[in-house]
Parts: C-alpha cells; sequence; structure tokens
C-alpha cells in the first residue's frame, strides 16, 4: 500500500519523459515540406525558371538544413548561371552530409573542370569510379567535362592575354 504513491509518480515521471522523444524525427528523415519544395525547385530548373529554382530551394534548405538533395540542385542552378565557385560550395555542404553522394560529386567536379581545376574534379571521378564500378550517369557526366576540358576558364585565358 505504501508503494503505491511512490509507483504511480514513477510511472507518471517515466511517460511525461518519454512522450517528447516519441514525437521527434529520426536523423534521417527530411521534413515532408522541405523535400516539397526541393521537387518544386527542381521543376523549375527543369523549366529553366533558374530564379524561381532559386528561391524554391533556399527555402526547402531553410526549412530543413539536412535536404543534400537541395542542396545539389541548387548547385546545379549555380552552374547553369556560370557561378562556379557556389556550385562548389553549396556541393561541399551536400558532401558533408554525404561524402557518397554521386550526385553531389559529379556537380562538383563539373564546376571545378570549368574553374580549370582538373586534377581535384578527377579526384572526384576516381571516387565516382568507386561508387559505381559498372558505371553511372554521373561518371559519364563528370568524365565528359574532363575529355572537353574547361569552357570558361579558356575563354578568360583568351581575354586576358597582354599583347605588349
Amino acid at each position: 500500500m505504501r508503494f503505491k504513491p511512490q509507483m504511480l509518480v514513477l510511472g507518471l515521471a517515466a511517460f511525461a519523459l518519454g512522450a517528447p522523444v516519441s514525437g521527434q524525427r529520426s536523423d534521417d528523415q527530411l521534413n515532408p515540406r522541405s523535400v516539397e519544395l526541393q521537387k518544386q525547385g527542381e521543376a523549375h530548373y527543369s523549366a529553366g525558371r533558374f530564379n524561381e529554382a532559386t528561391d524554391t530551394l533556399e527555402t526547402a534548405l531553410a526549412v530543413d538544413p539536412r535536404n543534400r538533395t537541395a542542396f545539389v540542385d541548387l548547385a546545379r542552378v549555380a552552374t547553369k548561371e556560370k557561378l562556379f565557385g557556389k556550385a562548389i560550395r553549396l556541393t561541399n555542404k551536400a558532401l558533408l552530409l554525404d561524402p557518397n553522394d554521386s550526385n553531389a560529386l559529379s556537380v562538383q567536379g563539373v564546376a571545378m573542370v570549368e574553374l580549370g581545376a582538373s586534377a581535384r574534379a578527377q579526384a572526384n571521378l576516381q571516387k565516382l569510379k568507386q561508387l559505381c564500378p559498372q558505371g553511372c550517369p554521373q561518371l559519364s557526366a563528370l568524365s565528359s567535362a574532363l575529355t572537353r576540358g574547361p569552357t570558361v576558364a579558356s575563354a578568360k585565358q583568351a581575354t586576358t592575354t597582354k599583347t605588349n
């Protein structure tokens, strides 16, 4: 009889401590609103509306900063706008979340090629070869970019050559 009130208090304490934990999401589960916004941003990107894509993808990241697909899509937009440094920074953030993200490695490698950092892009290519031994679209995209070479860096060199 004496233990009944104590057991009741202990039971209520255990319930109160466990309730907030059961309502939280796990670390690997993204906010559904962020995923929805990321898909809308991807649709804007596909339609060529880069400003709208940027706004929507940034909103997706504000809702859930762990959405690495939104980082990669935002890096793709930056690449289309020839903001290769920004694309590399964004893919670095995605790679912090998952170092083996083949999309991020490929987009980052292409941006590096465009800036003339072919040696660093080659390192991404080697990592992609390990991740996709049978080949994948990301591997072929980076391989073709390395074969093609930089388009922006060579254009800058041609226009900045001194004629003295």
